[in-house]
């Protein structure tokens, strides 16, 4: 193996967070190895008006172009936050590692749920944070709002947000946790499948980075995230549905809670399942079939149907 590996990632501060936090302990582990990082700019990253339901909906707008530069080998391993990664596998590429998972909750910065007063405007632009605080607070309106974290922190206080929702786990990463002002419930608001997780990403032919990377491998995370990630897969979702999951492993068994949420926070439904660990693709398939039988199919098309203004 080459005593140079090159991680790629996005740009922004929590994109460099993530960098050290996967090369501290490799950096450990290989003395006689350099690691370098290098930026790479995703389509997600160049566009910055467009809206984030909008964007979402384009699949791998804020991986694809990292995968490109790894096929082409200007790197040698893709750095991504999983939850942007596609549930369809690239050809050419492997999913190397699953480190432990951080912080999966959302948090809400600037007042707490219970807090927000009547008609409060609380600043997201993902369809299923829209969903799920609706169906909890459907007083309060939401607006959109965009751009990486510290960005978003300022801009809610320049628009006079009541609150903004953020991921717990960038908020720590960054060394904010003090921003946070609630991290809400993770059973009535489930995050999005595989948030907080990390995704290493490598050359399918890259035996050896393989074998070095799984020194960083969390095979409690891999199981909670593959059921995760089959599930959204098969309810063929992504960032621009709102589908919230979460999987956990006890007592040798692993759980999954899923939740489906119309836009307008109506309509909730749920499903829970468990199963043995190596079944967890197929506890996502059941969990998505669980949901589909409730009628889930039809918030996802009017979810997927829904212009971002409205």
């Amino acid at each position: 193996m080459s005593k140079t590996v090159v991680v790629g990632s996005r740009g922004s501060r929590l994109a460099r967070s993530m960098v050290r936090e996967l090369l501290e302990p490799l950096k450990r582990a290989y003395p006689g190895v350099v690691f370098k990082h290098k930026t790479v700019m995703t389509a997600g990253d160049r566009d910055r008006t467009t809206d984030l339901r909008n964007l979402a909906a384009t699949p791998g707008v804020f991986a694809k172009q990292i995968e490109i530069a790894l096929l082409a080998g200007e790197i040698d391993v893709a750095l991504h936050s999983l939850k942007d990664l596609a549930t369809t596998p690239t050809d050419g590429t492997l999913l190397a590692a699953v480190p432990l998972r951080a912080d999966p909750r959302d948090a809400l910065c600037g007042s707490t749920l219970r807090g927000l007063p009547h008609g409060a405007r609380v600043g997201t632009g993902s369809p299923r944070r829209i969903a799920q605080l609706k169906a909890l607070r459907p007083d309060l309106s939401t607006v959109p709002i965009r751009g990486n974290v510290p960005p978003r922190l300022r801009k809610a206080r320049d628009m006079d947000l009541d609150a903004v929702i953020l991921a717990a786990a960038g908020l720590h990463r960054l060394g904010l946790s003090q921003e946070i002002t609630e991290a809400l419930d993770i059973e009535s608001f489930p995050p999005s499948p595989a948030q907080g997780v990390l995704g290493v990403q490598i050359r399918k032919d890259s035996t050896e980075l393989h074998d070095l990377l799984s020194t960083l491998h969390d095979q409690s995370t891999d199981y909670a995230v593959k059921a995760e990630r089959s599930l959204l897969a098969a309810l063929h979702g992504g960032c621009s549905v709102p589908v919230g999951a979460f999987a956990d492993v006890r007592s040798g068994q692993l759980h999954l809670s899923a939740q489906v949420t119309s836009l307008d926070g109506t309509t909730v439904i749920r499903a829970t399942r468990s199963c043995a660990l190596h079944d967890a693709d197929d506890l996502g398939k059941q969990s998505a079939y669980d949901l589909l039988d409730q009628g889930a199919e039809q918030i996802l098309s009017t979810a997927r149907e829904t212009p971002s203004n409205t």
